[in-house]
């Protein structure tokens, strides 16, 4: 088994053979760690996306297809996925900020206080608020939920219920109500 292709290994592996995910373990757990590392900058968060992977290989019962190509492709493309849920989730966890539309007074300034900055910010704050008065409940809950509270179009599909297709649109619809909101207010029509 030593001279086993990881296509050959993973095959074993989905009929539970633990020498044969020992031997994929060996072989690329390394390469698993170091991708973790660098994306998120902490070894015990790194350890931590290294177990995931690999159960993740223990467990599942699809995955890599030899017909698509080489596995080391296929393994890095899962470690990134499961890097990103990753942290995603410690986002989650560090507290999100979620602002009703009468809070964005409460926005704390930047470092820049010079009048103009002050002034352009509080322009800003007035514009965004006023633009929601253009919106519908879901629209605003949708931009609350995905720019402050972090959530991705996906998991507010799984929340809401609805096809990903419908959110992305109710998405771009919203944005694009509130860019012209701004645009007309820019040009003072």
């Amino acid at each position: 088994m030593h001279k086993a292709t990881d296509g050959e290994l993973m095959q074993l592996i989905r009929g539970k053979n633990r020498e044969a995910f020992e031997q994929l373990y060996d072989r690329y757990v390394k390469l698993v760690y170091s991708f973790a590392l660098k994306s998120v900058q902490s070894e015990q968060a790194a350890k931590e996306i290294v177990q995931l992977v690999f159960t993740r290989l223990w467990t599942t019962q699809s995955g890599f297809d030899p017909g698509k190509g080489l596995f080391v492709n296929w393994l890095i493309t899962v470690t990134r996925n499961i890097t990103i849920d990753y942290i995603r989730k410690q986002r989650k966890h560090e507290g999100a900020v979620a602002f009703e539309p009468d809070q964005w007074t409460s926005i704390p300034d930047d470092s820049r206080n010079t009048p103009e900055a002050k002034a352009t910010r509080k322009w800003m704050r007035e514009q965004i608020r006023d633009g929601y008065q253009l919106l519908s409940e879901n629209q605003i809950k949708l931009i609350e939920r995905v720019y402050w509270e972090g959530y991705t179009l996906g998991e507010v599909a799984k929340m809401n219920n609805e096809p990903l297709g419908t959110i992305k649109s109710r998405l771009h619809q919203s944005l694009k109500i509130l860019r012209r909101h701004m645009v007309k207010q820019e040009e003072g029509i």
